[in-house]
């Protein structure tokens, strides 16, 4: 099958995210390293480095919903990687000089968390205008796709780069990714919309609580929407636990942990170029629950690991067994939650999603921090794994009602269908 042709603006598009995936890939976990190496900060602080950049960063972001609503979302984009490089910037230069601290270190992670949010918001909405109904999947799949690669070579590589040029190294990388992003954006060039001015004077703070009721009380996105957050965060949850088993518990070498999570990521390269022709074959309804269930019944084996190369190879195996599934599912649920939610809506209902996310990341994950300590490592692992069996419940209503445009709230019946028009990545 040919691979289908987007177009000159998605090909900057989908190059400014490579070139950003890659970036984040080789600086996956610089903050937590430099934090224990360079700052000797404690197991706690490096477990609250990360979940309060999340939360922090969550709510930080909390009115950058609305504000993207009413302005055109390039620009926004590019000022949000400006924003992202300026603040990683910091971390080498205080480190150069002798002044980095710990308190720099998470005033940095909370910027980049919301302005993480922030470029999501934007792109996921601007996706829609240089891209058509019938090509948001095959987009979407790319993105993942290149993600997945990201993670598959980018850790491998930074960490060779921290052991041959030091810990900044990758801070420094990253951070450049974001400023080579914001060139590729600018590259589309063409010109994109603004938005209708009578509409963007409705959009306040004010209508933030509403995206949250629209998703809830939507029949089609609720289902996805809970099952996302609920499966993201368990997942997350797990994955300290499991560096601690691996690293503390089962004494694995650091690059034979790299090595477990690098290698299966191959299978996220896999999983994103069948979405296509598996949607295609079998309708997105079926796909999206065969894909959940077939994500959520690996994960429990991470509580049996054993020692040795068994306990790598088991590991490899069970990562592999999700990211498959995982990367199938992913970009039709991105594709989907864009036909789904109203455009006029679209940038601010996406803020709150992935605001939602990251408390519900960062929130399991200190519980399951606090579940750790009072039981074991190995049953909060158990538990996670556990109860992610049964997340695909929460996808029955998405899985077996019928398609239809998404209702507005407060409008008449007849006014449900929502024009397809700019904007997401």
């Amino acid at each position: 099958m040919a691979r289908r042709k987007l177009g000159r603006q998605f090909g900057w598009l989908w190059a400014a995210n490579a070139v950003s995936a890659y970036g984040s890939g080789l600086g996956f976990g610089a903050f937590g390293l430099i934090a224990i190496s360079v700052l000797h900060s404690s197991p706690a602080g490096v477990s609250a480095l990360s979940s309060a950049s999340l939360i922090v960063g969550a709510l930080v972001a909390v009115p950058t919903g609305p504000w993207i609503e009413t302005r055109r979302k390039r620009p926004v984009m590019i000022t949000m990687d400006l924003l992202r490089f300026a603040a990683m910037a910091t971390i080498p230069l205080a480190y150069w000089l002798g002044w980095l601290t710990y308190v720099q270190l998470l005033l940095v992670a909370i910027v980049v968390s919301a302005a993480k949010i922030g470029f999501a918001t934007a792109g996921g909405a601007y996706l829609k205008s240089v891209v058509a109904r019938d090509d948001l999947l095959a987009a979407s799949s790319r993105f993942e796709s290149t993600w997945w690669s990201s993670i598959a070579i980018g850790p491998p590589l930074g960490g060779a780069a921290i052991g041959l040029f030091g810990y900044t190294t990758t801070v420094v990388a990253d951070g450049l990714s974001y400023l080579l992003s914001a060139l590729g954006i600018t590259a589309i060039g063409g010109r994109e919309p603004t938005p209708v001015k009578d509409a963007a004077k409705k959009v306040t703070l004010r209508d933030l609580p509403d995206s949250w009721r629209y998703l809830l009380s939507h029949p089609r996105l609720r289902p996805v929407f809970l099952n996302r957050l609920a499966v993201g965060g368990l997942i997350m949850a797990q994955e300290p636990l499991v560096a601690v088993l691996m690293l503390r518990d089962l004494h694995f070498a650091p690059w034979q942990y790299g090595l477990a999570f690098a290698v299966p990521c191959i299978g996220g390269f896999v999983g994103s170029r069948l979405a296509g022709p598996t949607v295609a074959k079998y309708g997105e309804h079926k796909v999206m629950w065969l894909a959940a269930i077939g994500a959520v019944l690996w994960p429990i084996g991470l509580a049996f690991i054993p020692t040795g190369i068994a306990g790598l190879l088991l590991v490899m195996v069970i990562e592999f067994g999700v990211i498959v599934p995982m990367s199938l599912f992913n970009p039709v649920v991105a594709t989907f939650r864009l036909k789904h939610i109203e455009h006029e809506r679209l940038s601010r209902t996406l803020s709150a999603w992935q605001i939602s996310s990251s408390l519900a990341t960062a929130l399991l994950t200190l519980v399951w921090g606090v579940l750790a300590a009072l039981t074991s490592t190995r049953i909060a692992i158990g538990l996670a794994g556990l109860l992610l069996i049964a997340t695909p419940l929460l996808l029955f209503r998405a899985a077996t009602s019928r398609d239809s445009a998404p209702a507005r709230i407060g409008a008449p019946r007849e006014r449900q269908t929502s024009p397809l028009i700019t904007d997401e990545l």
